[in-house]
């Protein structure tokens, strides 16, 4: 897997939108607020009363670049558009893939890591092997999220579609699948891993399919924001500190 996309004028076209700086509007001028959802391991996850992850590092760095302090918003996935376009944050960093829909209401960072989506379904599940799979069956996703989309909007030619059971983390539809109370789980790559590692009798499918990037978010027009969070991506790629954080939180080099 690719660790850093190259961005190319075609990626760029489709998912920034430069415009005039707007302020964020908070009335602390040393803050800066990260908005995620800690439900997505190893991007961003809760370790006692601390919100942790591969994008709460870079959003230190990216605090540190402006010379503020990094506050971190725990909301619900689905929320955080919002919460962007209305000011009630800075930027999102939450594994938030980078899509035309999306840039909409937002601007989106240089992308930062390429992904995919994943089936999960039973260890003796050999019948689900692809996304075609999947018609028919009751299909777990994580609400808002890109496997969310793919499944609730999914129809074949033959007008087939998947019976979609929605939850707020991950973590809820994968239990749900251990005890067989639906019958697969379509997740993001890396946060899959790290859940099937936590429950027995499932396992990941191998066929990923929805090749996928994913970047930062700010409000549409914050172009100073937007510019020093490209700075931070750019500088880190090149001195070896997004491949120590690579390495820290996935376990691999390219």
């Amino acid at each position: 897997m690719k660790k850093f996309m190259k961005i190319s004028a075609v990626i760029l076209a489709g998912v920034l939108s430069l415009g005039t700086f707007v302020g964020c509007g908070k009335q602390d001028s040393n803050v800066i607020v990260m908005g995620t959802n800690p439900t997505f391991p190893p991007f961003e996850d809760i370790q006692g009363d601390e919100i942790v992850g591969f994008d709460v590092e870079i959003s230190k760095l990216v605090a540190e670049k402006l010379g503020k302090e990094l506050k971190i918003e725990d909301m619900e996935f689905g929320q955080l558009l919002g919460a962007a376009s209305s000011g009630k944050i800075d930027f999102i960093a939450a594994g938030m893939t980078a899509t035309e829909d999306r840039a909409k209401q937002v601007d989106f960072s240089v992308p930062y890591f390429e992904s995919k989506q994943v089936i999960i379904v039973a260890e003796d599940n050999d019948s689900i092997t692809q996304a075609e799979d999947l018609e028919g069956k009751k299909v777990g996703v994580q609400l808002g999220t890109t496997g969310d989309l793919f499944v609730s909007g999914y129809e074949s030619d033959a007008g087939a579609t998947i019976d979609v059971v929605q939850f707020d983390k991950g973590a809820m539809a994968v239990a749900d699948l251990s005890i067989g109370k639906i019958d697969a789980v379509v997740l993001d790559e890396e946060p899959a891993k790290k859940i099937v590692a936590n429950y027995k009798g499932v396992k990941l499918v191998e066929a990923p399919f929805i090749e996928e990037v994913y970047a930062i978010a700010v409000k549409k027009g914050n172009a100073e924001l937007l510019n020093t969070i490209n700075e931070v991506l750019n500088e880190i790629q090149k001195n070896g500190t997004y491949d120590a954080l690579y390495a820290e939180y996935f376990g691999v080099t390219e």
